[in-house]
């Protein structure tokens, strides 16, 4: 499926840089859902094991979200400046 994806991008004219841009935010985009929910996961099932740390779960898990978000969002951009170079 992806190959013929390509073969059409390529028959209308559209460089496969543009191509590879679109799936490369795709990914990020998707990576970063993966993770954030899987420290969302986590912090409730630690939070349910040990309630009165919950505070510092919390908070750990809030600055850890923030970086995969900042890591997706600087993945975002590379990809849309292969657009416009």
């Amino acid at each position: 499926m992806l190959t013929t994806l390509m073969l059409q991008a390529a028959s209308t004219g559209m460089e496969l840089s543009h191509f590879a841009a679109a799936i490369g935010a795709a990914l990020a985009v998707f990576g970063a859902g993966l993770g954030i929910g899987k420290i969302g996961k986590s912090a409730l099932e630690a939070i349910a094991r040990q309630p009165e740390a919950a505070n510092d779960i919390r908070t750990t898990m809030i600055v850890v979200a923030a970086l995969i978000e900042g890591a997706a969002l600087f993945a975002i951009v590379v990809c849309l400046l292969v657009l416009f170079v």
